[in-house]
């Protein structure tokens, strides 16, 4: 994994993440350069200089985007207000989730991503699902061509939101195969957390099933033909849907999230990874609790043993071999506990393929080929 800050996994992870999503190597040394040294006072400490930063970046493509608008070179506009949407995004994740200045930051993020993809013609639909009495939103990239299409729908992690998978994902990937997707901010990430204050569940079956049910209304969607993706923590919520949502015609893990429970316990005493800063006010953000100890008792019920025996449609299980946050031996244990998926499939990304980093954040594109090339040969789409 790329390391601009010496012994800093945290801030180093948001920097790959943020390549991933297509920031340019100029921009972030810009950015990056003058955090050297905050960066040595810990994961925690400093985060309000990195919002800074990164915000700084971000209004200078918005007002390069806005020079190239006035003279008529929208994509050239669109480009760069992709960009300034993706760094002010960076610095907004990394906050504490009570500092007030990221609901400002959110919220250009998303008017900025929104402009740029109109002035870019992105393929790029919002989708608003209802669910609970409120909507879900996600966005749909469409395979081309008349009639219903296959479709997989992508689910976030801890921390990302639908616009990092859209950056970061299978998606425009897949359309050139034949397989729509839709990128979605279920409960617990993104827009339902930060705006609608939907809190993530164990349960995920609870959003998964309104969700399918939604999309196979659509006449431009195969009801039969509808896959489930989660990365990171979604490696867990993806297969504990398709375990009890069996409408579901395939799922995969992008990284393995067996058993979350034992990861938390692990972090508490102080070994493995953490993806944020302000790791234990975030976990407690997300999941809606009053304290350390409920939340514990919610991350209790967060694992897959008795669980992906369930499976029983095409399964497939991705890992890095240097993931840090989540142990290769849960990989081992999701592939192994799926006696019932009538073709599941286990692959571990080495130093020879690359993307051996948590959910590939080393090398995203390794696991986005081999991911949407699995699906397209299993949902009907094509890999020539």
């Amino acid at each position: 994994m790329f390391q601009y800050f010496p012994g800093n996994y945290v801030w180093n992870l948001s920097v790959n993440l943020a390549m991933e999503m297509g920031a340019r190597i100029g921009e972030v040394d810009a950015i990056c350069r003058p955090l050297l040294e905050a960066a040595t006072r810990g994961e925690d400490a400093g985060t309000e200089d990195l919002m800074a930063a990164w915000e700084r970046q971000g209004d200078t493509l918005v007002e390069l985007a806005a020079e190239d608008e006035a003279a008529g070179r929208l994509l050239s506009a669109g480009e760069k207000l992709g960009r300034a949407a993706t760094y002010f995004l960076t610095g907004e994740r990394m906050q504490a989730a009570g500092h007030a200045p990221r609901v400002a930051l959110y919220a250009k993020f998303r008017r900025t991503f929104d402009r740029g993809v109109e002035l870019a013609g992105e393929n790029a639909e919002r989708v608003e699902i209802p669910y609970e009495g409120t909507v879900l939103t996600g966005i749909l990239t469409k395979a081309p061509g008349d009639g219903p299409k296959p479709l997989l729908v992508e689910v976030n992690g801890l921390d990302s939101t639908k616009e990092m998978l859209h950056r970061t994902g299978p998606g425009a990937k897949l359309a050139a195969r034949g397989v729509s997707s839709l990128c979605l901010d279920q409960p617990g990430t993104g827009e339902a957390l930060r705006l609608q204050d939907l809190h993530a569940t164990p349960e995920s079956e609870r959003w998964a099933t309104p969700v399918y049910e939604f999309l196979a209304a659509r006449e431009d969607v195969d009801a039969d033909r509808i896959g489930l993706l989660g990365v990171s923590l979604g490696g867990y919520y993806a297969p504990r849907a398709v375990a009890f949502e069996p409408r579901f015609a395939l799922g995969v893990a992008w990284g393995a999230n067996h058993d979350w429970r034992a990861v938390q316990k692990a972090r508490r005493d102080r070994e493995g990874e953490r993806p944020v800063p302000h790791y234990w006010d975030h976990v407690q953000w997300v999941f809606g609790t009053k304290d350390l100890d409920d939340f514990f008792e919610v991350a209790e019920r967060m694992h897959l043993d008795g669980v992906v025996e369930k499976i029983q449609v095409p399964f497939l299980v991705t890992h890095g071999e240097h993931d840090r946050q989540i142990p290769l031996q849960y990989a081992h244990r999701t592939f192994e506990q799926l006696v019932n998926s009538p073709d599941r499939e286990l692959v571990v990304f080495t130093d020879r393929t690359g993307g051996t980093a948590h959910s590939s954040v080393d090398n995203g594109s390794v696991a986005t080929d081999l991911i949407a090339d699995w699906v397209a040969e299993r949902l009907g789409g094509t890999t020539r």
